[in-house]
């Protein structure tokens, strides 16, 4: 429950009659606010069909050509003329036409600096186009083969010695040596004779 909703219905408690009249005022669009009185530090809100709506932070049009602000959500900043807030934003938007042009045009000494360090990255792609697919394949080829017989020849030689005569005993396991003969290992017996 809202704070002034409260506060009304402890006034009709205690007897008290409360007439709170609120007034209306509309924004540039035609939606309608609704305020005690629209001063700063008043509070604001939108007038729907079902509810009142606190007015979101922001700057507003009035149809009087008044501009109303909004510092926190539905409490009125401040209310100002249209024509004081018109004349700042001409003045900025000077200050910025200014900063463009100014950063559309580049010195002489910009442009030189600019100008070397291109032709130092061509000096530096020119060479290397130079070269045909060819060469360079052979170059790098060249240069793998020198670093593999540095690796391999940084490796100490190991003697590799093979002995055919050693045998290699291999295990067998039997299973079922001490079992009794059954109709089927009698039938398998007779046929492998």
């Amino acid at each position: 429950m809202k704070a002034n909703d409260m506060l009304t219905q402890v006034k009709e408690l205690l007897g008290m009659e409360v007439k709170i009249e609120l007034e209306q005022m509309k924004l540039e669009n035609g939606t309608i606010l609704e305020a005690e009185a629209f001063e700063a530090d008043n509070e604001v809100f939108i007038v729907t069909e079902d509810e009142k709506v606190a007015l979101p932070v922001g700057e507003y049009e009035l149809e009087d050509g008044k501009i109303l602000i909004v510092t926190e959500e539905g409490i009125i900043g401040e209310i100002k003329e249209a024509e004081a807030e018109e004349e700042e934003p001409a003045e900025e938007e000077v200050e910025a036409a200014e900063e463009e042009v100014e950063a559309k045009y580049v010195t002489k000494e910009e442009l030189a600096e600019v100008i070397s360090m291109i032709e130092e990255i061509k000096a530096m792609i020119e060479p290397k186009e130079e070269m045909s697919a060819d060469d360079m394949g052979n170059k790098i080829n060249e240069e793998l083969a020198a670093q593999e017989k540095t690796e391999l020849s940084e490796e100490p030689i190991q003697k590799v010695s093979h002995s055919p005569e050693a045998s290699v005993e291999k295990k067998m396991n039997l299973f079922a040596q001490k079992r009794g003969f059954s109709t089927i290992d009698r039938v398998f017996n007779n046929l492998n004779k």
